[in-house]
């Protein structure tokens, strides 16, 4: 569920969060110095004070750039490389730990166009130099879900950095959409191997891997009501739609219209407002066929232990935002260190 994604150009809105691609492997150059942050092996902690700064800090970047969609694909793919299974010191595991700034990741066919990400976040950390990169990435997906009309996620901060290139996870641990040339999902190449024939078990695949059950699946891919796919970036969906060719006012949650770069192709109609939309389109047969529907998407529908879970999130916007939450908060908190222990409530 994370890989659908896309590149982004200044004011455009990318998408989700883990919806993998068909095959992508052209990612953008970014090799950064090692974290200037004092936090990156403990040291310094950032106050609540630096923090609510950060936070408001990011509301300018989404005020600004409507790229809420993009955050949140930023945040999950850094959470996404997570593996319960590895030991070792941390970060062995992967997860939240600000790695995906760096080259090799950063690289990785899943996480192309994220460069543009971390580098309209870079202000924040410049600003801020004590709030950990990790911490910035998780607040600005956070903070996209409330601003874009989604539920109060209770993200607390404090995770420590990933200090280098090394600490970065093997490509191959975030999900497929789609099934690639040779009919399966998923690849051999991660920590462990997500290499499925059907969607339904790919996808278990790799939550279940994190630690994820089938609820927080469904609840997650929820997220696909925000944002775009890009053909260019993922392989995925059309060059653009009748939703997203710039024709189509799209309003955010605040009621405002929205500037946007045209392309593209969305899950939803309103693809700034985050609510429940995705599910009832998804099982819908006479949804607009210009909106995605993947087989990862498809699939909550039709699997028995999904199913249940997607109706649930159809019929109620209120049980889709409380399953939701809680699920967004853990993936937010997979592999993390914090410090303090707990972590910062703001």
């Amino acid at each position: 569920i994370f890989q659908t994604f896309f590149v982004l150009t200044v004011t455009t809105t990318s998408t989700y969060a883990f919806v993998p691609t068909k095959s992508s492997s052209f990612a953008s150059m970014r090799i950064p110095a090692a974290s200037s942050s004092k936090t990156a092996l403990g040291a310094a902690t950032a106050s609540v004070d630096a923090l609510k700064g950060a936070k408001d800090m990011i509301l300018d970047i989404l005020n600004e750039k409507n790229c809420a969609p993009l955050f949140v694909r930023l945040a999950w793919h850094d959470s996404g490389t997570y593996d319960d299974s590895v030991e070792g010191e941390w970060p062995a595991a992967g997860g939240a730990i600000g790695s995906i700034r760096f080259a090799p990741e950063i690289n990785h066919g899943a996480n192309n166009g994220l460069a543009s990400a971390v580098a309209l976040l870079d202000p924040v950390k410049e600003k801020f130099p004590d709030v950990s990169y990790a911490d910035i990435f998780q607040m600005a997906s956070a903070t996209s879900i409330e601003w874009a009309g989604g539920p109060d996620l209770g993200v607390v901060y404090g995770r420590v950095d990933a200090e280098s290139p090394d600490q970065c996870s093997p490509e191959g641990n975030l999900p497929d959409a789609e099934a690639g040339d040779e009919g399966s999902y998923g690849t051999d190449t991660g920590t462990k191997s997500t290499k499925d024939t059907t969607p339904n078990g790919h996808l278990r695949k790799v939550f279940y891997r994190m630690g994820l059950n089938d609820e927080e699946i469904v609840a997650l891919s929820g997220a696909h009501t925000f944002g775009r796919a890009y053909k260019d970036r993922s392989g995925l969906g059309a060059e653009n739609t009748k939703f997203t060719d710039g024709e189509m006012v799209q309003k955010r949650a605040d009621g405002k219209e929205a500037k946007y770069t045209p392309g593209g192709s969305s899950w939803t109609d309103k693809w700034l407002i985050f609510d429940n939309s995705y599910f009832k389109i998804m099982p819908d047969k006479c949804a607009d066929p210009e909106l995605l529907k993947l087989s990862t998407d498809t699939t909550l529908f039709d699997d028995e232990g999904f199913s249940p879970f997607a109706e649930k999130f159809r019929d109620s916007q209120e049980a889709f935002f409380e399953s939701y939450a809680k699920a967004h908060k853990k993936l937010s908190e997979l592999g993390s260190k914090f410090d303090p222990e707990g972590g910062i409530s703001i």
